[in-house]
């Protein structure tokens, strides 16, 4: 191939790589590349493309470049919301995680709704953001497939992801709840009610499933299920049920914020446990232990779930 030759024209004002690429006779790739230092070229390729830059007098727009390659060394992580045990614990691990890789963590919340969690998204992604933690608020999830969020690195905890492309970090909700529903049921209990935050919920579908099925192997009728969204409901929810005829002689909570809903109510209304009413529920928290007599709960490993949707997001990060 032609060596370019050496000459004194001026170079044009505003040089692009396109131009050093078309004077050395390579790819803009190949210019990309050697100027970065990201891949090897041949000495002889090298020494075309370096001929070129001098030639053209091309100067690298330095700015333009950090904006492309930049990392901000952040993520993101957003919630339904922080009051729940559950979640402050996720985000503590993702946070130490971080903190281990040299990142920092951007927290937001989206109260469940599902519109306002796409904003928040939308908004992370602006301050360029090298990744995302997100559980996911029922109902549309498509914001997610938009070309938007296509090269963005995506995690889910505890709910499942919309498509392939995102890893989901999941317990098995369903065989957990079936496991403590049977734990009651082994203590004679016949007649329990199953009470969790709004059904539309992944976790409180799927452990509502699994409380049906542990009833219905020990031909137990299953009751409907009673949501819990705040503690005023649930006093009322539980005051219904109590006075009702032929009441529960067990409640199972769907997770540890039910679990404090319920233990509210009880005390409102003076009911004693385990006299009056036994209890089990899904998810460990801080005092179950320490209550008397100590309730009985389905733990599930939540340090390590936020630790393993961190990983898995760095993991991603590191691939490029």
């Amino acid at each position: 191939m032609p060596q370019p030759s050496e000459s004194k024209t001026s170079p044009p004002r505003n040089t692009t790589m396109a131009d050093v690429a078309k004077l050395a006779g390579v790819g803009k790739m190949t210019v990309s590349r050697f100027l970065s230092g990201s891949a090897n070229v041949s000495s002889d390729t090298a020494e075309r493309v370096q001929r070129a830059i001098r030639m053209l007098n091309y100067q690298r727009n330095e700015l333009a470049r950090s904006l492309r390659s930049v990392h901000s060394r952040t993520i993101a992580l957003i919630l339904p919301y922080l009051y729940d045990p559950f979640f402050a614990t996720c985000a503590h691990a993702i946070s130490t995680v971080a903190n281990a890789h040299g990142y920092s963590v951007l927290i937001t919340t989206s109260d469940e709704k599902s519109d306002v969690e796409q904003k928040q998204a939308a908004m992370m992604l602006r301050r360029r953001i090298d990744g995302m933690i997100i559980i996911p608020a029922p109902g549309d999830d498509d914001y997610l497939r938009s070309d938007e969020f296509s090269n963005v690195h995506i995690v889910t905890l505890d709910r499942p992801a919309p498509h392939s492309r995102v890893d989901s970090v999941l317990v098995n909700n369903r065989g957990g709840a079936r496991a403590g529903v049977a734990h009651l049921i082994s203590h004679g209990h016949s007649r329990i009610a199953f009470l969790g935050l709004p059904r539309a919920l992944f976790t409180m579908q799927a452990r509502f499933n699994g409380y049906k099925e542990a009833m219905a192997a020990a031909a137990l009728q299953a009751q409907n299920y009673v949501e819990c969204s705040s503690p005023e409901e649930t006093v009322s929810s539980v005051h219904s049920m109590l006075t009702a005829a032929n009441p529960p002689t067990a409640l199972f909570a769907g997770n540890n914020l039910t679990m404090r809903y319920l233990l509210h109510a009880l005390n409102t209304l003076r009911i004693d446990v385990p006299g009056q009413i036994a209890l089990a529920g899904f998810d460990d928290f801080d005092i179950a232990d320490v209550l008397q007599p100590a309730l009985t709960v389905v733990r599930q490993p939540v340090y390590q779930i936020g630790e393993m949707a961190a990983n898995l997001l760095f993991q991603r990060i590191s691939r490029g």
